[in-house]
């Protein structure tokens, strides 16, 4: 039995230091329609997503539209890249992707947020197995799970990712069978 977690990178938000209440911006809400209307040709059983508004209001149209409420589930926010902001955003995101272990002070290392997203991941697929799923989430946790599954996701795949984008990995079991790239910004 196959089950389809359709990851949706969140849309562009507006910048705002507080993580947990970024909104979207208007660009991102005008790409929301857009990816309501694609994701309505899918069957889709449920929607979880990050609790992070921007990843939360990049999926709660589709969640509206087949009559469920959003589930959170705190394992697929973004990675903490440190508890402060850094001076060099690319030089501290390209330094956690060459060393997977390494992390900024109040951080989280490549190493625990991929354990924290996959573990997410797992218990979706079992919890769900033969369903489609919605997954509102962000790009490098993203990544880092599709990277426990198949490692040719890493960094580079990272930097050309869109805002919004979709994928849909198809599983059996625990299994990854494909990978699809439903739609990008780009």
């Amino acid at each position: 039995m196959l089950t389809n977690l359709y990851f949706v990178r969140h849309a562009h938000s507006i910048y705002t230091p507080e993580e947990l209440r970024r909104p979207l911006s208007k660009e991102g809400l005008s790409d929301v329609e857009k990816i309501d209307r694609l994701l309505s040709q899918e069957r889709i059983d449920y929607v979880i997503s990050s609790p992070y508004l921007r990843a939360v209001q990049t999926v709660e149209g589709v969640a509206g539209r087949i009559g469920k409420e959003v589930i959170l589930e705190d394992g697929f926010r973004e990675r903490q890249l440190s508890s402060s902001p850094v001076e060099d955003f690319q030089l501290a995101i390209t330094k956690v992707w060459q060393e997977p272990s390494f992390s900024w002070e109040g951080g989280e290392s490549n190493i625990a947020a991929q354990k924290r997203g996959v573990e997410s991941t797992l218990k979706v697929i079992e919890k769900y197995e033969g369903k489609n799923i919605v997954i509102g989430t962000h790009g490098n946790i993203m990544v880092l799970i599709m990277n426990h599954f198949d490692d040719n996701y890493g960094f580079d795949f990272w930097k050309e990712l869109s805002m919004p984008d979709i994928y849909k990995l198809t599983f059996e079991k625990a299994d990854l069978i494909e990978v699809k790239r439903m739609w990008s910004k780009g």
